[in-house]
């Protein structure tokens, strides 16, 4: 297990370089994007429109924070992963075709996913939930907002972040899920506990 310190933008090989189990921060920035951010921008992308951000330059973040309006500007309170599942159908597309290099959620991705990370060069970044105040300090300037009338949690908000994490590398490019190996983990104690009881 490595501990990085990275700042976005980041490079494919730099990308392809993270193991499952490494600890990230990551310095640069952040944009957060919900479903409802996913799909329009899929939308637009299919119109043959530019998006408003380019999410390869910095890391999607499943997240829909809770800011405050401060005069002419925002101020970041909470911003906690949301649970990047709701996402699996859509983010393969939206890797490929925005070319994201980092995501950054909780609960981990399904094998779609996994597939796409490995074929882009892209990996999953695991944030505790719960610490939603904790991400906010990580986060020194609200730097814009794209979309609001999708609402507060969906829009996509441009964060500037500095070393943000710590962010486990839960689902990397070569093809690895933490998740999935614990899933696997826990079939074989399973199926050792049934054995030991008698009960196959």
């Amino acid at each position: 297990m490595a501990e990085y310190r990275l700042r976005l933008p980041i490079t494919e090989g730099a990308v392809r370089a993270l193991q499952a189990g490494d600890i990230v921060h990551l310095t640069g920035e952040l944009y957060t994007a919900r479903d409802e951010a996913h799909m329009r921008a899929l939308e637009l992308l299919r119109e043959g429109r530019e998006l408003p951000v380019a999410f390869a330059k910095g890391a999607v973040y499943h997240c829909g924070p809770i800011m405050k309006k401060e005069g002419e500007g925002w101020r970041l309170v909470a911003a906690g992963p949301t649970t990047s599942s709701r996402m699996n159908s859509l983010e393969p597309d939206f890797i490929e075709k925005t070319g994201s290099r980092l995501i950054i959620g909780k609960g981990g991705m399904d094998a779609g996913v996994l597939e796409a990370l490995k074929r882009h060069g892209a990996a999953y970044l695991a944030f505790p939930g719960g610490a939603a105040v904790l991400a906010a300090r990580r986060v020194k300037r609200v730097k814009g907002v794209h979309w609001l009338d999708l609402g507060m949690p969906e829009a996509v908000w441009v964060l500037e972040a500095e070393d943000f994490g710590p962010l486990v590398v839960a689902m990397d490019a070569s093809g690895r899920s933490l998740y999935l190996e614990a899933s696997a983990s826990v079939e074989r104690r399973a199926a050792d506990v049934r054995r030991r009881l008698g009960i196959e």
